[in-house]
């Protein structure tokens, strides 16, 4: 832990804050020492009066002086620029906060008694798979495959468990392209930040009104294929939309995309089982030579304790 972070955790040994910072545009109130405390990757909340965080040491608890009701206030203000909604029809949210950083609520009664909040934090940090080979996430070799597969235009499904490293190496993949690229994103919520010049980035739109998405993945990525790209990133691929991926693979265009998956192997037919569960007659036969005509790697992502690395590389073709 640092200075700032040591000043935090001093106060819960002896001392808690008495009251939380009046909270303005660009704030993180009672949570703003931890959130420009730059070796704190994650916050999240479970109760009034606590908050854990996490850094390269692990998982860490802190006292603060906080009631239920100046936690809901400091999430409601999070979520006033975000065009999010958040209320007991829709218990759930996921936005984009103004320093890129990603906030997850969920609000009784879904949860128990008290709001949760996670905030995983925007590293400004620029990714390059030089740099993940330096912090031995990436050996070099692997690094050379998929230097290789990006230049030949192959695509790349990154797979692993939460917190593994997807997106951080989706990032790093996309920021090898070169300046005659021009990239579209879809997500569901921002994440993605990379250096590409001609980028457009999409998410997921939510009625007001309705519970669920109006525009899903599924359309973002079928509006994208209209709009000339030359390489297509998907910040999450877990339903319906494989089945629009199958359409940009076959005209050509290359994706790289994360997936929830347990090896390389199992998110290969994952991706194969949710393009046939699309209900667009789609023939497993097409989907599976589609997808191994097309995809170049699959690179599975783990975690062990603080260190995250890629522990399986699959060419395939």
């Amino acid at each position: 832990m640092n200075q700032t972070t040591n000043s935090i955790a001093q106060q819960e040994r002896g001392h808690t804050l008495l009251s939380a910072p009046v909270l303005t545009t660009n704030s993180f109130g009672f949570l703003q020492e931890l959130m420009a405390d730059v070796s704190i990757e994650e916050i999240w909340i479970n109760r009034p009066g606590q908050v854990w965080f996490a850094d390269s040491d692990g998982h860490h608890r802190l006292q603060l002086a906080f009631s239920s009701q100046s936690l809901m206030r400091l999430i409601e203000q999070l979520l006033r620029a975000s065009g999010r909604r958040l209320d007991t029809s829709k218990p759930f949210v996921d936005a984009t906060l103004f320093d890129g950083s990603r906030l997850h609520v969920v609000i009784p009664n879904v949860v128990r008694e008290h709001p949760s909040l996670n905030i995983r934090k925007f590293q400004k940090k620029q990714l390059s798979l030089d740099s993940l080979v330096q912090n031995r996430t990436l050996s070099a070799e692997q690094a050379a495959k998929l230097k290789i597969a990006i230049h030949d235009r192959k695509s790349i499904v990154i797979s692993g468990a939460t917190h593994s490293g997807k997106t951080t190496l989706l990032t790093a993949c996309l920021n090898e392209f070169d300046e005659q690229e021009r990239l579209i994103s879809a997500e569901d919520t921002f994440e993605l930040h990379c250096r590409v010049e001609d980028w457009v980035a999409l998410q997921t739109r939510e009625d007001q009104a309705v519970v669920g998405p109006v525009v899903d993945l599924r359309r973002l990525i079928r509006e994208s294929l209209r709009m000339r790209p030359t390489r297509l990133a998907v910040g999450e691929v877990r339903g319906s939309e494989a089945a629009e991926l199958l359409v940009a693979l076959n005209s050509g265009v290359p994706a790289y995309l994360t997936i929830h998956a347990n090896s390389a192997a199992s998110a290969f037919e994952k991706l194969v089982a949710l393009s046939l569960n699309a209900g667009e007659n789609i023939s497993e036969r097409f989907a599976r030579a589609t997808f191994a005509a097309s995809i170049g790697l699959s690179v599975h992502c783990e975690r062990v304790g603080s260190n995250r690395s890629v522990t399986e590389l699959v060419e395939h073709g």
